[in-house]
């Protein structure tokens, strides 16, 4: 069992402590996989890291409910905190009071992005809810591979399944994704 797992366990049977372990065991690890997932977004995103990883960690500690089995599922929940926080975050600017997705970008700064746009992001995210509700693991390795950044073998590790599995089931969710995006873009 894991130093992670052991921690998690001690948590649940209520030791005050566990969370104050924690946080130093994750940290280094969940900044890197948000920094991985920042490096793909747009040059005009405010959230940095960081703040990612700490918006994460208040979510999952402000879940009282929350019971986490083992490393690989506190992962999977990180990684949906972080989807949630980027999907939050799309939706607020894109919202009409907030510009309506205009926003200010400097003539020198002008670059060719290959990151999503907020609508982008959005629908890729309703059709991850549809994927998710057809299959949910595929829906989670794609969760872990596209928002957080983890490599096919790490979120194989966090899944708890082959690597040539994720890999299979990789190549399934994009396709079907990609067809179920861009049915919504062309209805």
């Amino acid at each position: 069992m894991s130093d992670i797992t052991s921690i998690l366990n001690a948590a649940q049977r209520g030791d005050g402590q566990a969370a104050e372990q924690l946080l130093p065991l994750v940290y280094d690890e969940l900044r890197k996989l948000a920094a991985q997932k920042m490096a793909h977004e747009l040059s005009a995103q405010t959230l940095q890291p960081t703040a990612l990883v700490h918006e994460a960690w208040l979510r999952l500690g402000g879940d009282k409910d929350a019971k986490w089995g083992d490393r690989a599922h506190f992962f999977a929940a990180a990684a949906e905190a972080m989807r949630r926080i980027l999907i939050d975050n799309a939706r607020r600017k894109h919202a009409r009071r907030h510009g309506g997705g205009q926003e200010r970008v400097p003539i020198d700064e002008i670059e060719i992005a290959d990151a999503p746009k907020d609508d982008d992001l959005l629908a890729i995210n309703d059709a991850l809810d549809e994927l998710a509700a057809q299959d949910r693991q595929k829906a989670e390795l794609v969760k872990l591979r596209y928002f957080i950044g983890l490599t096919i073998e790490e979120a194989a590790d966090v899944l708890g399944i082959a690597p040539r599995t994720a890999k299979l089931w990789w190549s399934h969710a994009r396709a079907w994704l990609h067809v179920e995006i861009k049915a919504r873009q062309n209805p």
